[in-house]
This record gives C-alpha cells, structure tokens and sequence, in this order.
C-alpha cells in the first residue's frame, strides 16, 4: 500500500525518492506519508547511500496535507492522523544521511515544511513556498518548527499568520533553501550538489550533520565543548587518519567509513 505514491531509485551513492502523486499535487495522504517515512529510514539504513534527494513529479513538489483526510475524523483519529503527516519532521533529522530537496513548483503548507525540514534545498527559479493552512482556516503548525529555526520568530509568525505565497529568491534570501537555479537545471544541479557531498569522507559528513543539529538545542559554551569531543573522536576514526595522509601525500582519500 503506497508503493506507487512514493517511488525510490538508487544512483551510485545516492538515494533518490520521487514524490508521485502529481495528479493530486503530491498532496500527503496516509499510504503517501508512510511510504515516504519508510523510504526515508531505509535510505538511511542502506550503507551504500551517503545522500538522498527527494524530489516530485508532476508541476509541483507537493501541496500539503490531502483535504479530505481531515473529514469524519474524532480528536483521538485527527491526532494519529496529524502525527503520521509529520513524522518526517522527526525522522529526516535523526538521520545520519544528509537529505536534499529539490523543489518545482509549489510547496505549501506540509509541502513547504518538508523543504524545510531537509537539510538542504535547492529550488527552480520559479518555485514557490508558502505555510497556507491559515487559508483554509487551519495553521501551519508543524512546518512552523523547521521554519522558526531557520529564520526567526517573527518571519515565522508573518508566514505563518497571513499564509503569503514567497518566491524561489526571496526563500533563498531568507536561507529556507540554498540555491536557485533555472528551471531545466534543477535535476542537475541537486544531483552535483549530492554527489559533492556523497564523495566527501561518510563519518566526516554523518559527524558533521549529527553534531549542527545538536549544537542548535544546546548552550554554547557546552556546545562547544560537545563539538570538540566529536571532532576528536573523527579524528580518531580510520577514515580521519586516511583523510589527512592523502592531503598530505596529494592523492585521493579512500574511504572505508570506518
């Protein structure tokens, strides 16, 4: 159930989920977003994966929470209902792999906060990003959490409150997303921005990734002294060692993650 909704395809080291709803805006419904969550732990599972993309079919990258999801629900069902929507706020930073969005179109309301949630985001030049849910008397409260952290309360709550529609540039400007690029450029340019990760040593980038995530929820001083311990123990790893031998030989490192 959901396999077609949600469709995954390896490329060398990357893991690559396409969004497959195009006909219904790539709208989440129940099978969508648990084969999404189940894609995305599997990906992460997978140690021949060191990035994963997700990118969508159709016109646009996905337009939020299905309408009719919400219909003939109690309180006890909308909340198991809201949190399966939201799991991958939860599951994509937990992961060890770094994960990329690469977005087309719209991407409203869950649509949006799924691009926020990733670790990274490159969009075409005329996408757009929008928290809706305001629109249609409800609120964007789970993207809302990605998005406070990348720009701010008060950001947050003007895009949050009014449900305005932003440009590819001015969510780049406001570093919801890394990079904008033309519209027949998209599909390359994640993918070579993917595969420059993907080369890089796999602990250095899973160290990395796991310890800016930790950073942001501690103090500074100790998370200072959390980001050192880290750096020691990667420098400690085979793969550190190897890292710094081939710069200073002026070959190729050879990862083993390990």
């Amino acid at each position: 159930m959901g396999q077609d909704s949600i469709i995954v395809d390896k490329k060398e080291m990357i893991g690559v989920i396409t969004l497959n709803r195009p006909e219904e805006l790539n709208t989440f419904n129940v099978p969508f977003a648990g084969a999404l969550n189940d894609a995305l732990r599997n990906l992460d599972q997978d140690d021949h994966v060191r990035v994963v993309v997700i990118r969508a079919a159709g016109k646009h990258f996905s337009t939020g929470i299905s309408l009719h999801g919400f219909k003939d629900k109690n309180p006890k069902e909308l909340r198991e209902f809201l949190l399966l929507m939201d799991e991958f706020y939860h599951t994509i930073p937990r992961m060890k792999t770094p994960v990329i969005a690469a977005v087309n179109g719209v991407a409203a309301a869950n649509g949006a906060g799924l691009v926020f949630a990733c670790d990274l985001a490159v969009a075409a030049e005329d996408a757009r990003f929008g928290t809706t849910a305001i629109n249609v008397g409800l609120i964007c409260l789970g993207p809302a959490v990605p998005l406070a952290r990348l720009t701010g309360r008060k950001k947050t709550l003007e895009m949050v409150l009014t449900g305005d529609i932003i440009s590819a540039h001015e969510a780049e400007r406001l570093g919801l997303i890394n990079k904008v690029v033309p519209p027949g450029e998209l599909e390359a340019a994640t993918m070579e921005l993917a595969a420059k990760i993907a080369a890089k040593s796999p602990l250095a980038v899973q160290i990395g990734k796991s310890g800016i995530y930790r950073m942001s929820e501690i103090p500074y001083h100790q998370a200072l002294d959390y980001m050192d311990e880290m750096f020691a123990s990667l420098c400690a790893t085979e793969d550190g060692r190897e890292g710094i031998e081939a710069f200073l030989e002026k070959r190729e490192p050879i990862w083993k993650n390990r």
